[in-house]
């Protein structure tokens, strides 16, 4: 096999960690809703992700305000709302309403669940210390919500300039460890 230099700009379409999220914040005119791509689990239990918003973005603004929002899981079928989400700034325009989405209440966070979206994670800042620097916070997620009759979500994978992968083909592997 023969590999060429790959440009280090194009580095994290490779990585991508997990599924494009919608991030709900709590705003003062109106919730926000920020198309995401930049995360990662750290711990099982409790549950413990991380998450990189710009500190250029108004959901940065919010979340570091209130220290709480909602993780909120599309799947495919949503893949236009989300893109449209991520390309229309929360301070001109309230994006459940242009968008088409429907904001329910969460049960221990004040930022909306998406009603459409297969899973929401109601999450609260647990480690701030990373913010400043590297626009980094560690959330703790309070709560979850799934919909039981999604048994293979069918999730967009950000690889960079507007292309995605699409998930839902599950394999399971036996283990051969000894």
């Amino acid at each position: 096999m023969s590999k060429k230099s790959f440009p280090l700009s194009r580095v994290y379409g490779l990585l991508e960690p997990g599924p494009v999220v919608l991030i709900t914040t709590a705003g003062k005119r109106w919730p926000d809703i920020m198309a995401q791509s930049w995360h990662t689990m750290l711990e099982f239990e409790p549950p413990l992700m991380a998450c990189v918003i710009s500190n250029r973005n108004h959901s940065f603004e919010l979340l570091k305000a209130s220290g709480e929002c909602v993780i909120n899981i599309p799947t495919v079928d949503l893949a236009e709302q989300v893109v449209a989400c991520g390309n229309a700034s929360g301070t001109k325009t309230n994006k459940f309403e242009r968008f088409g989405l429907t904001p329910q209440p969460a049960a221990r966070v004040g930022a909306p669940l998406i009603a459409e979206c297969f899973a929401n994670l109601e999450c609260r800042v647990a480690d701030a210390s990373m913010v400043s620097k590297y626009c980094l916070f560690v959330l703790e997620v309070i709560q979850a919500w799934a919909d039981p009759a999604v048994k293979i979500p069918r999730t967009i994978h950000h690889c960079g300039r507007g292309n995605f992968m699409l998930a839902g083909e599950r394999i399971k592997l036996k283990s051969k460890a000894k």
